[in-house]
């Protein structure tokens, strides 16, 4: 059964509302929200379903999820926002910023290592005790202390977690602000969007439960059963050190969302993340409120890593903080167009060329390690309807 659509949908874009439809009657969807811009004006912005398992709460209009990497988008616009602002030079060597991260011969990686996961520093070798995930100084201590798991620049690997740290570290050390309260000061706040990274308990009653996905079936890819093969690899301590990351339901808790993890705990709306993603492909302003300098969005799109990647173990492509299109994982006809998947099925992202933002929330994870399904049919339906 499908549950009761709310929000409005201009007419012209009824086929994004029909796949929107189409995922709860066929991709086991239980509650979501897909919001697009063109040029700064909401075109859609529906939801429906439940914030819950047992599917006794409705998803309201304004109800938060946890999206995992669809986080490191807003942590990246962060940075360029910094970097348009001549405050950050990407080129520039991370240590300029973050003196103690020149330890094991890190001292020349620049900024744009981190940007594009080259940077070699996708996971922490040493053993980390459970409670270091929710410490901002002890995750950015072990990565400063840590050697590059590979020659810098020479290849790339997703950074699943660390780059929220890394990345968040040098925008700590140049604003002087977290990036959950730099996010929330200088965009969030002034623009009305509902996104945070660090989630305030009075949140808490219209943050919706996600809920996990099933076992991949036979034959698809299985990130877990690759790392339970070999626990001591880069791929497994990127997803399993500290220990704490991999525990059941703690994506649930009051602990997970009040903590800052730039790279996978953002609690957003659909709505918001489309906000964001469309003052920039509309020039990178928006109501008055400068989101990003016009000459820095083009490094939005600007390729850095594409191929075999050396954490997940299948091909990704990246520019600057952004996943970009790529074989099996389409953003788009565009190849301007740049955004960010999470952990699931959510997306945010920007098509510079037709002035787009999007953003799709869910709590139902499914197994895809790119670029969901659902996601999918609602970016080929919000194409076919342009």
């Amino acid at each position: 059964m499908v549950p009761k659509l709310e929000g409005s949908c201009d007419p012209k874009f009824h086929r994004v509302k029909d796949a929107f439809v189409e995922n709860f009657e066929k991709r086991s969807e239980v509650g979501a929200a897909v919001a697009i811009t063109i040029d700064g004006k909401p075109v859609v912005d529906i939801w429906a379903g439940h914030a819950n398992k047992a599917k006794t709460r409705p998803w309201t209009r304004d109800t938060l999820v946890n999206v995992y990497s669809t986080t490191k988008g807003a942590t990246a616009i962060c940075a360029h926002r910094l970097a348009g602002e001549g405050k950050l030079d990407i080129d520039a060597p991370v240590a300029r910023y973050w003196p103690e991260f020149a330890q094991a011969g890190k001292e020349k990686i620049p900024v744009r290592y981190l940007l594009g996961h080259r940077a070699g520093l996708p996971a922490i070798k040493k053993p980390l005790p459970p409670q270091a995930l929710f410490s901002w100084s002890q995750m950015c201590d072990a990565l400063a202390a840590q050697q590059s798991w590979w020659e810098p620049g020479t290849a790339h690997g997703y950074h699943a977690l660390t780059f929220g740290w890394l990345v968040g570290e040098v925008i700590r050390r140049i604003s002087g602000k977290t990036p959950g309260i730099y996010l929330r000061d200088e965009l969030a706040g002034p623009l009305g969007l509902d996104l945070h990274i660090g989630l305030d308990a009075k949140h808490d009653a219209r943050t919706a439960d996600m809920i996990a996905s099933s076992p991949p079936a036979p034959g698809e890819p299985n990130l877990f059963a690759d790392i339970a093969k070999n626990p001591e690899s880069v791929t497994a301590k990127a997803f399993t050190n500290p220990p704490s990351v991999s525990k059941p339901g703690l994506v649930n808790t009051r602990e997970w969302r009040a903590a800052e993890i730039p790279a996978g705990n953002g609690h957003f709306t659909a709505r918001g993340l489309a906000k964001l993603y469309g003052a920039i492909a509309r020039g990178g302003q928006l109501d008055g409120v400068k989101v990003m300098a016009p000459n820095e969005i083009a490094r939005c799109y600007e390729e850095q890593s594409k191929g075999s990647d050396a954490v997940l173990i299948l091909s990704t492509r990246f520019s600057l903080g952004f996943m970009m299109s790529q074989p099996g994982a389409s953003l788009g006809p565009s190849p301007k167009a740049f955004g960010h998947p999470g952990a699931g099925g959510s997306l945010g992202m920007a098509d510079p060329e037709a002035k787009i933002g999007f953003g799709y929330t869910m709590n139902k994870m499914q197994t895809s390690i790119l670029i969901d399904p659902r996601a999918t049919a609602l970016i080929d339906a919000l194409y076919a309807s342009l």
